[in-house]
């Protein structure tokens, strides 16, 4: 059995991406196919499809989750919305000199309070006077990674959202789908390829480090998704057809996951806390398009039950060699499961 230690790896600073590239489908792309590593421009992605494959995408748009504020009492606070429960209610992390107790009223950019609910574990309940999606959009600040050093500015409002966003509610991009702009789309449906979509809202327990040895131990975080009927029914076309079902992104895969825990795909929407580790058996997803992950994340892990434990540390061994740019604006793999 893995433990948290194998899952470690020593990356240099200077291969984490701080910028995107110009051009969204410049980036390379490391295809990883068993032990075979080829290294290839993300564009070539079109001539590793063939039609009658289905490309299911994420189709969440980043919210602008990010509050500078103060309490009542002038202390200063940062708030990081995770979850929009309703209309007038989120779920936020809030960091404080002091936690903030039910009732207190605190002011969020300097453009409107919010009075603090309920705790709900590591969350506090923040209750809005107005339309929540209206004030995070007008008054919020666009969240980057925290291994991103620069402040969020009009150029990541654009290139940390995908071209095919849609349902507001992530506080992370789903960052493969990065790499795709409108015209590789138009080559893609040109072959024949079929899009599909899911939503899962990323929340910012993806950047989160495992932190016990056992990975049994670990309490993943919840993420909720919706499944679409008519991406299990393209799901099931392109299976019936032998063609493969290729996750743009981890994101994708755990909502096609989850969504076929009990064998089969099945449509709705749910929360899930699945924790993907090697020795998993994948029901649905047979490619995964993915970027570079953070050493002793669950991601990490995912790929690494996907793709292999050993043919990963190889690719990823490669990559730094090669000079590959890692994390969310950085570039991205195709995997095939070794299950298959």
């Amino acid at each position: 059995m893995y433990s948290l230690s194998d899952f470690d790896f020593h990356l240099p600073p200077e291969r984490i991406a701080q910028l995107p590239l110009p051009e969204r489908s410049a980036s390379r792309l490391l295809q990883l196919d068993g032990e075979l590593i080829h290294d290839r421009r993300f564009a070539d992605i079109v001539d590793l499809l063939q039609a009658g494959d289905v490309l299911v995408m994420n189709d969440t748009r980043v919210l602008k989750a990010r509050f500078y504020g103060v309490k009542e009492s002038g202390g200063k606070i940062e708030a990081l919305v995770e979850r929009v429960l309703d209309d007038r209610t989120v779920l936020a992390q809030v960091r404080a000199s002091k936690s903030p107790p039910p009732g207190t009223r605190m002011r969020l950019a300097d453009a409107f309070d919010v009075t603090v609910g309920e705790r709900a574990g590591e969350f506090f309940t923040l209750i809005f006077e107005s339309d929540v999606f209206n004030l995070i959009e007008a008054h919020g600040r666009l969240p980057l990674p925290p291994y991103i050093e620069h402040a969020a500015d009009e150029i990541d409002e654009t290139r940390y959202q995908t071209v095919f966003n849609k349902v507001p509610g992530a506080v992370a991009a789903p960052t493969a789908g990065l790499h795709f702009d409108t015209a590789l789309l138009d080559r893609l449906q040109a072959k024949g390829v079929e899009f599909a979509y899911v939503t899962l809202h990323v929340g910012a327990g993806t950047f989160q480090p495992v932190r016990t040895e056992v990975l049994a131990d670990h309490n993943m975080h919840t993420e909720w998704y919706t499944m679409p009927q008519a991406t299990v029914d393209a799901v099931a076309r392109a299976r019936a057809a032998g063609r493969d079902v290729v996750a743009v992104g981890t994101t994708s895969l755990r909502a096609l996951e989850s969504a076929s825990q009990s064998g089969q795909l099945a449509a709705g929407s749910a929360d899930t806390a699945l924790f993907i580790t090697p020795g998993y058996h994948f029901k649905t997803v047979t490619r995964l398009i993915t970027n570079f992950h953070l050493p002793k994340s669950t991601l990490l892990m995912l790929v690494s039950a996907f793709a292999g434990f050993e043919p990963i540390r190889a690719a990823y061994a490669h990559a730094i060699a090669a000079e590959y740019r890692f994390f969310s604006y950085g570039d991205a793999m195709l995997l095939t499961t070794h299950s298959r």
